[in-house]
């Protein structure tokens, strides 16, 4: 049965700081959020007209400071930062509506990897200073879209052969493309600044790099990966890197061996840097 209008999520309504499911180091407000942004587009699913697109914009405007903080990871490489803020912007609201909540996955997890590819193959098209050849370019492009699809599918990022196969490709091909792909933008730090007063090559404008505006991106993206991790494995992360305990605390704590604790620790991270950077193409 199809939601009605006066049963759908008013526009204005926050998510509530009630009891939920969260990972830990992950704040209460912003898992709150999330599961409001989910909220919101499993309620779409179940509408349509003027009500479903009200729900589904109200989804992007609660997502978007996330769109906004991806797209900031890739300022100063050529392309202007608003430019790269509405590319990321169109991809959220394509992931909007590519979302598929009954395949079980948080959408989190599903629009960082758009918006990342989406942001990767704006700067294919703009920002190559050594161009390869057009089959590469297009294998990058199917790459993307691939590798996208698969990690969608099977919940994990896909290996190069995998994406290979799917695509019915030569994986050394595929490899080709990923080395052809680190030329898209070059710029000499010898590189003389024009329009500024005096002198000075590029690098010497250079700031230092804020480590901790690194970080907020950084959580931001992570978090909805760690609330979706099983208990057992938020506990192991939780206990070696929150509380600082050793291999052996946390195997004597747990009933298990250090040597499993350590493989345990090994999958998860690994899981967690395929899901936050998927290899697509760039």
């Amino acid at each position: 049965m199809t939601t009605s209008e006066r049963d759908l999520p008013p526009a204005n309504l926050e998510p509530s700081n009630g009891p939920t499911d969260r990972s830990p180091g992950v704040p209460l407000a912003r898992t709150a959020h999330l599961d409001f942004v989910d909220q919101l587009l499993i309620a779409a699913t179940e509408t349509a007209g003027s009500a479903r697109v009200r729900l589904l914009n109200e989804a992007v405007v609660r997502f978007k400071p996330m769109a906004d903080a991806l797209a900031a990871r890739y300022a100063g490489r050529g392309i202007p930062h608003e430019d790269l803020a509405q590319v990321a912007a169109l991809a959220l609201v394509k992931a909007s509506r590519g979302y598929r909540p009954e395949r079980g996955n948080r959408f989190a997890a599903y629009a960082i990897p758009t918006i990342n590819g989406e942001l990767r193959r704006h700067f294919r098209d703009h920002g190559w200073d050594v161009r390869p050849t057009r089959r590469l370019q297009e294998l990058r492009m199917q790459f993307r879209n691939a590798s996208i699809e698969l990690t969608h599918e099977h919940g994990r990022s896909p290996s190069v052969d995998e994406v290979a196969a799917y695509l019915d490709t030569d994986s050394r091909e595929v490899r080709e493309m990923l080395v052809a792909g680190e030329g898209y933008s070059t710029v000499s730090l010898d590189a003389p600044m024009e329009n500024l007063d005096g002198e000075g090559a590029l690098v010497d404008r250079f700031g230092l790099e804020d480590d901790d505006l690194t970080e907020v991106v950084d959580r931001l993206a992570v978090d909805p990966l760690l609330a979706a991790l099983p208990e057992r494995e938020r506990d192991v992360l939780a206990l070696r890197f929150y509380a600082s305990w050793t291999q052996q605390q946390i195997a004597d704590e747990l009933g298990i061996t250090q040597m499993q604790v350590s493989r345990l620790l090994s999958r998860t991270l690994r899981r967690l840097h395929d899901e936050l950077d998927p290899p697509v193409a760039g």
